[in-house]
């Protein structure tokens, strides 16, 4: 019984010391599955070249919103506009102080409540990163067809 144990754990150490040729890892990196993408049917460890950056004109109207609640668009470019921790380049035109002067839209005053539901003097810290809900408008084909419609109060 001894000399078995032996042969099958000096069996195993040579197994998993040789190299496998073929790996799973390999199958799953290069393989998608037949799957197409936006990017078509290539491979996933395929690089493409990244599409252009959509021009965005210079005098636009604001478009009109598709749904209740659905965050307004931005018309105009904010190409190396800074909004991190630090500062917040979005405020400079559209906060309370400013919008009069600069002829831009007010901070909607939801921006100013925190989750709790307490009004804040200022942006509150949840609302702060414009960028997570407003995106530029551009005009750019979609990338898949698209069937919504918006709800007849809306239109």
């Amino acid at each position: 019984m001894k000399k078995f144990i032996t042969a099958i754990f000096t069996a195993s150490v040579i197994a998993l010391s040789v190299p496998s040729v073929y790996s799973a890892d390999d199958v799953v990196m290069s393989n998608n599955g037949g799957v197409p993408s936006l990017r078509g049917l290539v491979e996933i460890s395929d690089v493409n070249q990244s599409e252009a950056l959509k021009k965005v004109p210079r005098e636009q109207h604001l478009m009109d919103r598709n749904y209740v609640q659905q965050p307004p668009m931005i018309p105009h470019s904010i190409r190396g506009y800074q909004v991190n921790l630090n500062a917040n380049k979005c405020l400079s035109c559209h906060s309370f102080k400013n919008a009069g002067a600069m002829g831009a839209t007010k901070v909607s005053v939801t921006h100013f409540i925190t989750r709790e539901g307490t009004t804040l003097s200022d942006v509150s810290p949840r609302r702060y990163f414009c960028l997570q809900c407003h995106v530029t408008q551009a005009d750019a084909k979609p990338l898949v067809d698209n069937t919504f419609t918006p709800v007849d109060s809306l239109r």
